[in-house]
């Protein structure tokens, strides 16, 4: 299975931003016990080298870890050769995809408009990130779904375990959680730990549950 199967076959990536590097792994840990299998750390995350290096090394068997927030080619190679497995961008740089895609990597930049999504596609985009997507709604989705098919899209910001599935019924590949399943600049402890695992089993668990009615879901 490829890695873009992979992110579609679970559906759920999760955003970690705002975090001390020390609290990286066990943070990784958690979503891994609850079921998350796709984790994007974000590349303002302090040390960030070191945590994909040190998430990599212990999760990237059973997991897939990619980079988020990555705004230029530089920004790009460094956390590659640090082992990300994808780069997510908040914008569009076809350069950032190009240096990407030269790695053989997945490629996952922001665009809104469908001119923006198509570019990015154009440019080798594998999936295209859509934020604000709770602002847009899963309309925007259908709509824009309508002249291009062919675009795989992840709905991105204001996207919980209550509305997610009305994105994926409106045609998303998959959907980026963020604050909603890990808080940002959470205080890491035992008891904070447990609560983000048993968050993370009820994504896992709506996914998984959303996936059974494929006759329903464009997955």
């Amino acid at each position: 299975m490829n890695d873009f199967h992979y992110i579609k076959e679970h559906g759920i990536v999760a955003i970690i931003r705002g975090q001390k590097q020390e609290n990286i792994l066990p943070i990784i840990e958690a979503l891994w016990k609850g079921g998350i299998r796709i984790a994007e750390i974000t590349a303002d995350t302090p040390g960030i080298t070191a945590a994909l290096r040190e998430t990599v090394d212990e999760f990237g068997e059973e997991m897939l870890i990619g980079a988020g927030t990555v705004l230029d080619p530089e920004t790009a190679k460094s956390v590659i050769d640090s082992g990300a497995k994808f780069i997510i961008s908040p914008t569009l740089n076809t350069d950032t995809i190009r240096l990407t895609k030269r790695y053989g990597l997945m490629s996952i930049p922001a665009a809104m408009t469908p001119t923006e999504m198509l570019s990015a596609y154009e440019a080798g985009a594998d999936l295209i990130k859509l934020f604000p997507a709770g602002s847009l709604g899963p309309d925007y989705i259908k709509a824009v779904k309508g002249p291009l098919p062919q675009i795989p899209i992840m709905p991105t910001g204001g996207i919980d375990v209550n509305n997610m599935e009305t994105f994926f019924k409106a045609g998303a590949a998959a959907v980026g959680i963020g604050g909603s399943l890990v808080r940002g600049n959470m205080e890491v402890t035992k008891e904070s730990l447990e609560a983000l695992t048993a968050k993370a089993r009820l994504y896992a668990d709506t996914f998984a549950e959303i996936k059974k009615n494929k006759d329903k879901v464009s997955l």
